[in-house]
This record gives structure tokens, sequence and C-alpha cells, in this order.
């Protein structure tokens, strides 16, 4: 069955849903985007994404014509049109049809699409052995250029550094600052365990400060687990007893190697298997039902 895509205000089979050549999305990379999961008929923090989804558009100055409950309107209307209960739905902002120039003044209007469908970013088996990870060469972008807690469609540097992780014959790439500290994968939150206590970059460091980071302190909490944060470098993950990575479409998943060492026992631990089964839990009992009440 083809895919309906939500494309400014109406429902279209994905073979209809065409961006004009003209749209600075596609010619500057001018916009911004969120990734969200939903299970069992329930969206996972819609609200937050969404809300972040407005602070990144007016990072850029790209003011929205919808506001935040009609944009989680659309973005329900789009999972029920394909009748989906577990799966992501990836919503794009762009800054809409202009001209040629870089000038935003020549967009009369934001275009949004929204797109559901089912994902599955690692294999099973990823989770039960854990990823190996590759220190990339491509930097995250610096605070005095474009804010890393901007999500914008230009995603060049995350690209070009997993690209070079495949090439390494690595899942994943681990992303440095321009001081050479740790911010973050290519599209992951890294977490560490030293001595039973959680670790994390603050986002200070480079790292995007992900929705599913935030569960983290959250189930750290719960589950009666010290997490602090703290500049880290590659020395840390290499020594630690443990590590795991987080994100919206990879949730929670154990990264056992860096670089060519064995990180702890070099397969998945302990505190690793209580996060992933916290948040499974979580999740599963999602707050945003798909179907109207």
């Amino acid at each position: 069955m083809a895919l309906k895509i939500w494309y400014d205000g109406n429902l279209v089979d994905e073979s209809e849903a065409k961006v004009s050549v003209f749209d600075h999305g596609l010619l500057y990379g001018d916009g911004v985007f969120e990734g969200i999961r939903f299970y069992n008929g329930k969206v996972f923090r819609l609200a937050e994404h969404v809300e972040r989804l407005f602070d990144s558009s007016k990072a850029i100055m790209l003011e929205l014509p919808w506001s935040r409950d009609e944009v989680i309107d659309h973005t329900l209307k789009t999972i029920r049109a394909n009748q989906l209960v577990d799966g992501y739905v990836r919503l794009l902002v762009t800054r809409g049809v202009g001209s040629l120039g870089l000038s935003p003044e020549s967009c009369d209007r934001p275009s949004m699409i929204i797109i559901a469908a089912d994902i599955q970013l690692y294999p099973q088996s990823d989770y039960e052995v854990g990823l190996k990870v590759v220190t990339c060469a491509t930097r995250r972008p610096t605070h005095s250029s474009l804010s890393p807690q901007v999500k914008s469609l230009n995603y060049l540097n995350n690209v070009m550094a997993k690209v070079e992780a495949q090439r390494a014959g690595a899942r994943e790439g681990l992303m440095l600052n321009e001081q050479g500290y740790v911010a973050e994968c290519t599209g992951d939150n890294v977490f560490i365990v030293k001595k039973g206590v959680v670790y994390t970059p603050p986002v200070s460091d480079g790292g995007l400060d992900g929705i599913t980071r935030g569960v983290i302190f959250e189930l750290a909490e719960q589950l009666g687990v010290l997490l602090k944060q703290k500049t880290m470098t590659r020395f840390d993950i290499m020594t630690a007893d443990e590590c795991f990575l987080t994100g919206t479409a990879a949730e929670v998943i154990p990264a056992v190697e860096l670089d060519h060492r064995a990180i702890g026992d070099g397969i998945p631990g302990p505190m690793t298997a209580k996060f992933i089964e916290a948040y499974r839990a979580l999740v599963h009992n999602s707050e945003t039902p798909i179907e109207p009440a």
C-alpha cells in the first residue's frame, strides 16, 4: 500500500508528494525536522518533539504558520491515514519556495511534510551483541556557527561522519567537538558506565539535547542510578565498564568497541540492559493515543 504523505494541508499518495526544485529546503538545506516514534497505537513524547521543532524554527528565524496543537493534530492524522500502530514519523519544515538567491525573503510561506512509516534503524542482533564504533575525522558544528541544538535539514556533517564509520567497517561513528572532546555519535547521544555511575557529555560540548537522552535522566532517577554530566574524551569511553547510545530511532543500544578497543568485557553490560528494559517498558505506555478519544 502506498504511503499517505501530509504535504501543506493535504494527504497525498507518496508518488504525488513532490517538492519544488525552488524550495529552499532542497536548494540550501534551509529548514528543520523532527523524528518521532509511536508504539502500540500511542506516540511517544509527541509534545516534546513538536516543542523542539518550534525551538529549532525560532533559532533560524523561520516563523511557522501552524500552532503546536495543529502540528500535533496533523501528525496524528498522518499516522491514522497510514493505518499504523507502530513506527516512525518524520516532520520536515522548509523555508518554502523562493528564488535561486540565498535570501529567505523570496520565500512566501514555509512548507511542512509529514511522513509516517515503519522503521528499523539497527537489526535486533546489534542490540544483543552491541555496536562497533570508530572516531570520525568530521567534527560537530560549533556553537559559534549554527547551534548544535538546531535539527537542521543540512545534516551533511552527520552524513559524512556516518560514511566514514561505514567505510571503516563500523556501525556508528563517534563525533568530537573542535576541542577534541566527545560530542555525540552520528545520530545518537553517548553514555558510559564507570564503577556503577552513568556519565554523559553536557550538551555544551556539542551534542544534541536529545529527547531520549532526557528520558535516560528520568529512568536513572527511577532506577536509583547516579547519573552525571561531564566532559569526556575517547579515553573515558575506551576505559569505561559499559557504553550505550540513545536516540529516537535507535532507542537504547549497547556499544562494545571503540577504535578497535573493547569497552569493558566487549559485550553489553548489566547496567545497559537495565536501561533498555526500563525504556521499552516506558515507551509501550506512551501518553498520546493515535486514535481520537
